[in-house]
């Protein structure tokens, strides 16, 4: 934290309405870690723990005016991109963004919910790795997504994080929480090295939103003046705290714990 007061990171993303993902997630995680949050709305969901039951876009002008109105005012240090629903959506994001190219930006590639439901349509996804991907600082894909990214393959993750960068995209997070075994392990690879991150698989239903929360971390990290590897290590740490604390919520795939820093008890 600096002298005049929290770095300002903004989130563009979809609303979630039960608090677990989306800007409301992102939110929490920028609160969480010291840093003040803006945010730019790209689409109301109708959805909870359960999963999405309906999706209503944004107009892609709005969605721009949102950004760029921000940036104009506040000293945004960072931002983060979550759901993004078409290609006239992507379109006015690159467009907002490409005036800011000092901007440090964090793409969590959201394609599907978490429980299968499609969110970006096939011509949004085009755009986005001929446009948006080249715009940001770091891609935070899980392996399905980094799996599309890649052009469809099956590979390795540090292999298809090699096809991402090929892409267009300076630095590549695959997220291994998709994966199967005791282990959960997320890969950075840059176009310089490449580090690991590993702990021990949770057995927990404490999950909705841990993507968003990360690539959030991420972006708050970043706002803060840390580099990159150091942004997602402060990251990993915090998402693995965040989902060891969480308690059952809801009837689904309940949130994680965003705010356990200054939560840590319940009644």
């Amino acid at each position: 934290m600096t002298g005049r007061g929290w770095p300002v990171a903004l989130t563009i993303a979809g609303s979630d309405p039960s608090g677990g993902a989306g800007l409301q997630g992102d939110l929490k995680t920028f609160a969480a870690l010291e840093v003040y949050g803006a945010a730019a709305i790209t689409a109301i969901t109708v959805q909870n723990t359960r999963g999405v039951e309906d999706v209503h876009l944004l107009p892609p002008a709005l969605v721009g005016r949102q950004v760029e109105t921000v940036l104009d005012d506040l000293p945004v240090e960072a931002v983060k991109i979550g759901m993004l629903g078409d290609r006239p959506q992507v379109q006015a994001v690159v467009d907002a963004l490409s005036r800011r190219p000092d901007i440090p930006v964090v793409l969590d590639p959201i394609m599907r919910a978490s429980g299968g439901e499609s969110l970006l349509a096939e011509e949004g996804l085009e755009i986005l790795l001929k446009r948006l991907l080249p715009l940001a600082h770091v891609v935070t894909p899980n392996l399905p997504e980094a799996r599309v990214l890649a052009g469809g393959r099956e590979a390795p993750p540090a292999e298809l994080a090699q096809l991402i960068l090929a892409r267009g995209a300076r630095a590549v997070l695959v997220t291994g929480g998709h994966g199967t075994g005791d282990s959960v392990e997320d890969l950075l690879v840059t176009r310089t090295g490449r580090r690991r991150f590993s702990r021990p698989r949770l057995d927990t239903t404490s999950t909705h939103g841990t993507g968003c929360a990360l690539a959030a971390a991420v972006a708050a990290g970043l706002a803060r003046g840390m580099t990159l590897e150091d942004g997602v290590s402060m990251a990993w740490d915090y998402v693995g705290k965040a989902l060891e604390t969480a308690w059952p919520l809801g009837h689904g795939r309940g949130p994680l714990h965003h705010m356990y820093p200054f939560w840590s008890e319940r009644a």
